[in-house]
């Protein structure tokens, strides 16, 4: 199964929010994911809690060859996970 790492927008018109999935490449944004990795809330004014990531759970799919589109790649690179590398 091809895996991806990506965002799924959920919260209110002019007040997005992301969860950050692992899901199947092959289906929409906001389907049925496999396990959720973190949250992403861009309106937050404090960038510490904009962002909180499972650090374990990224890296292990990224272990076993799941790509992360590329806003996810961005993010990742912000916190400091390096093996978010285009494959």
């Amino acid at each position: 199964m091809a895996v991806r790492l990506r965002l799924s927008r959920y919260g209110r018109r002019h007040r997005p929010f992301y969860r950050l999935s692992a899901v199947d490449a092959r289906k929409p944004r906001n389907t049925r994911v496999i396990e959720e990795l973190g949250h992403y809330d861009p309106i937050t004014p404090d960038p510490e809690s904009q962002v909180v990531l499972n650090r374990d759970r990224i890296e292990y799919w990224l272990s076993v060859g799941a790509v992360p589109s590329d806003t996810v790649r961005a993010l990742l690179e912000k916190a400091g996970i390096g093996s978010a590398q285009a494959s």
